[in-house]
C-alpha cells in the first residue's frame, strides 16, 4: 500500500495514498470541526460555511471556480458531518495543483459576499423544510436529540430557520476563525499521484491556516422520547441505546452485532419482523461511533395499528441475539463488516475521506490487516457482549407518524430488564 504522510512545520499534515491502477485524484481538506463544535446560537453555522465555500473568494467569482474546476474536467464538493467538515475536488492528476488552490482560496480567503450569503441561508432553509417533510429523515433529527438533548451532538446539522436566518459574514469569519486551522486539517489524496508533488503544492499554498486547537463539549448520553404526530401512510420508528465509540475496544464488536442483528437479508431483524410476520418493509439496525460516544439501535417503518407489534419483536430480537447469536450469524457479520471496511481501497474518493478520517480521529492510519485483524480477533463473547452493553442503558424513542403507537422508553426498559 503506497501510503505515506508528512506534517508540515505548521503543523499541516498530508496524506497520501497512490494508486497506480487509476487515472484521476481525489484531494480535499478534511477538519475535525462539525455540527458538535457549535455552540447553542450557532447551530447550522459549519453548514452554511460549507455551502458558501464555493460562493466566491477575493480572487474568483462563484461562477469563476465552478467554471475553472469543469473546463479541467473535474467537480468540486462538500459535506459536514457531526465531527467533520470536508472539502473535495475530483479531477485528473495532473490538475491537482488547481484544485488545492481553489481548495486553499476558499479556505483561507471566502468573501462572503452578502448577496450570496442571503441567498444560500434561502437554500438551507428550503432544505431544512425538505428534511422536515422526510419522514426517515425527520426521525432520526428527533432521535439524535432525544438521545443527547440540550447539548451540540445531539443538534441537527442543519441548523433551525431561524439560527441560520441570523448569521452574517462576521459570525461565519469568527467561526472560521476558531476552528479551521493546524492541527486541525489534514489534506489527504488519493489516486493517481506523487506524493512529493502534493506536498509541495500544499506547502505553497495553505501558509494561511493559522494554529489553533478546536474544542467541543463532551457527549452526555441521557435516552429520552421525542415524537411528532404527523398524518402518514407509516409511523416511521427509531429505538436506540448508547453505544461504544469509535474509541472504544468494543467498537468493531458493535458494529457486527449491529450487522448480525439487522445489517443484511439474513439477519434477525429483516427474517423476522419483514419475512417470518411482514410487519415491516424497511427495518435495519445501525451503529454509529462518534469520539466519546456511540449510538446502536433500530429504525422502521410499518402501518400504524403494526407498531406495537413490531417493535416488541424487534427489541425480543435483538436481546435473543446479544444471549445466543452463534457461531454461523457471527461470521456473515464480520464478513460485511470486512467488506464494508475495505470498499474504501477501491475507490479514490472513498479511500481519501478514510485516510482523512483516520488521522483527525487516531493520528495515524489503520492499516487493511490492522482491521482485518481487529475484527478476525473477536469472539461470540465479544460481539454479545456488545450487545449487552448497549441494551442495559436507557433507550431512546423517536417517532413520526401516529405518536402514540410505540412504546415509551420505560416500558421499554421494563422489556429488557431481564438482560
Amino acid at each position: 500500500m503506497s501510503v505515506e504522510i508528512t506534517t508540515l512545520p505548521s503543523g499541516l499534515r498530508i496524506v497520501t495514498h497512490a494508486m497506480r491502477e487509476v487515472e484521476t485524484v481525489s484531494l480535499g481538506v478534511w477538519l475535525g470541526a462539525g455540527a458538535r463544535n457549535e455552540s447553542e446560537h450557532e447551530n447550522g453555522i459549519s453548514h452554511l460555511l460549507e455551502h458558501m465555500a464555493f460562493k466566491g473568494t477575493t480572487r474568483r467569482s462563484a461562477r469563476a471556480i465552478a467554471e475553472e474546476i469543469e473546463s479541467a474536467g473535474g467537480d468540486l464538493n462538500a459535506a459536514t458531518s457531526v465531527e467533520y467538515t470536508s472539502y473535495q475536488a475530483r479531477l485528473l492528476a495532473e490538475d491537482s495543483g488547481m484544485a488545492l488552490d481553489i481548495l486553499s482560496d476558499i479556505l483561507t480567503d471566502s468573501a462572503f459576499d452578502p448577496a450570496e450569503l442571503e441567498r444560500e441561508k434561502g437554500v438551507i432553509v428550503q432544505e431544512i423544510g425538505e428534511a422536515h417533510d422526510t419522514p426517515d429523515d425527520l426521525v432520526f433529527d428527533l432521535f439524535n436529540d432525544a438521545a443527547y438533548p440540550h447539548q451540540p451532538i445531539g443538534r441537527p446539522i442543519l441548523g433551525t430557520p431561524e439560527r441560520v436566518a441570523s448569521f452574517d459574514a462576521p459570525a461565519l469569519r469568527a467561526y472560521l476563525g476558531q476552528h479551521y486551522g493546524t492541527p486541525n486539517a489534514v489534506v489527504a489524496a488519493s489516486g493517481a499521484l506523487e506524493h512529493q508533488r502534493i506536498v509541495d503544492e500544499v506547502a505553497a499554498r495553505f501558509e494561511g491556516l493559522p494554529r489553533l486547537i478546536s474544542t467541543h463539549e463532551p457527549a452526555k448520553y441521557r435516552g429520552g422520547d421525542l415524537r411528532k404526530k404527523r398524518k402518514l401512510e407509516q409511523t416511521h420508528v427509531v429505538i436506540g441505546f448508547e453505544s461504544a465509540s469509535y474509541n472504544d475496544p468494543l467498537t468493531y464488536a458493535a458494529h457486527v452485532f449491529a450487522n448480525a442483528v439487522g445489517g443484511g437479508m439474513s439477519s434477525r431483524l429483516f427474517q423476522e419482523v419483514r419475512e417470518n410476520r411482514g410487519l415491516a418493509y424497511s427495518i435495519y439496525s445501525f451503529h454509529w461511533g462518534y469520539a466519546d460516544t456511540g449510538l446502536f439501535g433500530f429504525y422502521a417503518a410499518a402501518s400504524h395499528r403494526d407498531v406495537p407489534e413490531l417493535v416488541n419483536v424487534s427489541l425480543d430480537c435483538m436481546a435473543s441475539a446479544a444471549q445466543t447469536l452463534t457461531h454461523e450469524e457471527m461470521q456473515r457479520a464480520k464478513a460485511q463488516a470486512k467488506v464494508s471496511l475495505l470498499t474504501a481501497l477501491e475507490s479514490p474518493a472513498a479511500r481519501a475521506d478514510q485516510i482523512a478520517r483516520q488521522m483527525l480521529a487516531f493520528g495515524r492510519l489503520i492499516t487493511r490487516a490492522e482491521m482485518i485483524a481487529q475484527i478476525d480477533a473477536l469472539t461470540l463473547e465479544d460481539v454479545r457482549g456488545a450487545g449487552l452493553s448497549a441494551l442495559r442503558t436507557p433507550p431512546t424513542v423517536a417517532v413520526v407518524g401516529d405518536a402514540g403507537k410505540a412504546p415509551t422508553p420505560d416500558k421499554i426498559a421494563k422489556r429488557l430488564a431481564f438482560l
